[in-house]
């Protein structure tokens, strides 16, 4: 289902329009893109699934959880290459609620519902020294493998992560800080 990179233009506060570069066609008429960490400051989310028309249709935490989330909104029958008031003129109240439903299970929401308190535009990302910091914070608070684990899924980047790199961090973490 994952296609081509392509040029996004999304529309952010009525009618302003912002290009994302690096967009990816998750199936005709539907993008899946990383906000830009200049947009959305305070939303933890930072995947999005996107209308081609620039509007946002859900967000997720991790990437892979924004595709499982365009694979739903394919299954639903729904032409997405439409232009956005043909296809809102097509949904009733039931299929958008159907819609919702169905994308939470698929840990994504409704754009702008996962704020957070201050700048969080690198959740998903992270770098050695972040690795290192983490190590020695956990280390320093006598923390296990398991409550170190806990602590990560709740926190910034470490939370926005796809799972093989959420692990292969938590597994570097948990042998910094001795927390075997």
């Amino acid at each position: 289902m994952i296609g081509e990179t392509t040029e996004y233009r999304m529309v952010i506060h009525g009618e302003q329009r912002y290009t994302v570069r690096d967009a990816i066609e998750a199936a005709p008429g539907l993008v899946v893109f990383r906000m830009p960490d200049n947009q959305s400051l305070n939303c933890a989310a930072r995947w999005r699934i996107g209308h081609h028309g620039g509007l946002a249709i859900a967000e997720a935490m991790r990437r892979e959880d924004a595709f499982k989330g365009a694979e739903i909104l394919v299954q639903s029958g729904i032409d997405w290459t439409q232009d956005t008031e043909t296809i809102q003129a097509a949904l009733s109240g039931d299929t958008v609620s159907d819609l919702t439903a169905k994308l939470s299970w698929a840990w994504c929401e409704q754009p702008g519902s996962s704020y957070m308190p201050g700048n969080v535009t690198r959740n998903g990302t992270y770098t050695d020294a972040d690795i290192e910091a983490a190590a020695a914070e956990y280390k320093a608070d006598g923390l296990n493998a398991l409550q170190i684990l806990t602590a990560m899924t709740h926190s910034v980047p470490w939370m926005g992560l796809d799972t093989e790199d959420f692990n292969e961090a938590q597994n570097r973490i948990v042998a910094l800080a001795d927390a075997a």
